[in-house]
């Protein structure tokens, strides 16, 4: 089993990347926020992954933080959700934001991921419930609102990082719009 790597990155997709190890390119499924931290590593990025086994394929899952990776691999617990299904699902957020989800029961918040129905977000919230009291993040859980604040300055072209360090210094009262407005004051500094 293929349980870390560390290499190269030489090519990018809006889904995937490859990691050159040694000569050798492994194609790792991963998150956007992923992608875009490994790409800004001057040293290489390094992966911890999971290998999914198929009848007809072998596909490598990698996340940059280990307990993102314990993560995944426990939505993969929750019956009928897949590797695919689970790294959509931590696609929509960053990870703590997604634990905040489910500890508060919110379902409806699991249903922005496509192939996830109201259904399944209520068996997923049911099941993990309990399940994630072990993580625990630096960073403080933000709410839905504050998680669409990031990923449209994000999708301004600022990182997450630089997106988060702006909205800590924004106040919390403010609607998403007025929160980016501020955000964008502070990052145009």
């Amino acid at each position: 089993m293929i349980s870390h790597l560390t290499g190269n990155i030489i090519f990018t997709n809006d889904r995937f990347l490859v990691l050159d190890v040694n000569g050798v390119g492994y194609k790792i499924f991963t998150t956007p926020d992923n992608m875009r931290r490994a790409q800004k590593s001057i040293s290489g990025a390094s992966f911890h992954t999971h290998l999914a086994v198929r009848e007809n394929a072998l596909d490598l899952f990698g996340f940059l933080d280990r307990q993102e990776l314990e993560f995944f691999e426990l939505l993969l617990t929750v019956s009928g959700i897949g590797p695919k299904t689970a790294l959509g699902i931590m696609s929509i957020a960053p990870t703590e934001v997604i634990l905040s989800a489910i500890s508060k029961n919110d379902a409806g918040y699991l249903t922005k991921t496509s192939g996830v129905g109201t259904k399944n977000a209520q068996k997923i919230v049911m099941e993990l419930k309990g399940k994630t009291d072990g993580f625990s993040f630096n960073e403080e859980d933000r709410t839905p609102e504050e998680t669409d604040a990031v990923d449209a300055l994000q999708a301004l072209g600022y990182t997450l990082k630089e997106s988060r360090e702006a909205l800590k210094n924004v106040a919390k009262t403010g609607t998403p719009s007025e929160q980016i407005r501020e955000a964008l004051k502070i990052l145009g500094k």
